[in-house]
């Protein structure tokens, strides 16, 4: 448990079923705030739901959103501010890594798939959530980007575009939003460990990778990022418009 108390607020997290987006649920669940767990597999947000609320004794709600499309994102947030009433925190963790290829063989709908889900998708629930919290007069908004967005990786252009428009657009609302007490914030991972990349960096070439481009040595653990989300969750309003680079210093080499 944390020594910060999130009881009594209510947040909404967009994939936050798996990945980094479990882990900022379970840090909101540790903290005691109440969670609407959103993304396409309505099955498997109703499977974590009911653990959190099990484990942690907080309402926890499963909602089905497609943050690609924003009348889907429209309807789900509409749901969440029914259920709650209010949302306090707004954590945007849907995102996939898309396709690698050069930038010549990309096709339009494999680049829009990426950018649709990583990019969009982050400004649709931004949007909408954020006229809730302009009514309030409240609320904090944590963006997950990643140090791709700023450092250029051959064969992924569709991610690093989006996470670099990600950064961006969270500089540009928290100051479209600050007079309105909402602290926006931006959180730019790098390689942690998941189910996706444990083959690879067991291999030989995943090992020499951490080697020679991580300086201390190794991949982060997801829980690592909890309490950074936690901190951000409840930072007071002079933090906002911030990039959170957790790394392993990994861009300043």
């Amino acid at each position: 448990m944390y020594e910060i108390d999130l009881k009594g607020k209510y947040a909404l997290v967009t994939g936050g079923y798996r990945g980094i987006g479990y882990t900022a649920s379970i840090a909101l669940a540790k903290a005691k705030a109440n969670i609407a767990i959103a993304a396409r597999n309505y099955e498997l947000c109703l499977q974590k739901a009911k653990e959190l609320k099990s484990i942690f004794g907080i309402n926890c709600l499963a909602v089905k959103m497609d943050v690609s499309d924003l009348e889907s994102v429209k309807n789900a947030v509409s749901k969440v501010k029914e259920e709650f009433g209010r949302i306090d925190i707004l954590i945007n963790a849907a995102g996939i890594s898309g396709v690698q290829k050069p930038v010549i063989e990309l096709s339009e709908s494999e680049f829009d798939e990426v950018f649709n889900i990583d990019f969009k998708g982050t400004f649709f629930v931004s949007q909408q959530v954020a006229k809730i919290m302009v009514v309030q007069n409240s609320g904090k908004i944590i963006n997950i980007a990643s140090i791709l967005g700023k450092l250029a990786t051959p064969y992924m252009s569709g991610y690093c575009t989006s996470k670099a428009a990600v950064i961006h657009f969270s500089k540009v609302l928290a100051l479209e939003l600050v007079k309105y007490n909402i602290q926006v914030n931006v959180v730019c991972p790098g390689y942690f460990l998941t189910d996706i990349n444990k083959s690879f960096f067991n291999t030989q070439k995943g090992k020499e990778y951490i080697k020679e481009r991580i300086p201390v040595k190794r991949v982060g653990e997801l829980s690592e990022l909890e309490s950074t989300f936690i901190y951000l969750a409840s930072a007071p309003g002079f933090l906002t418009g911030a990039e959170i680079i957790i790394d392993g210093a990994q861009t300043i080499i």
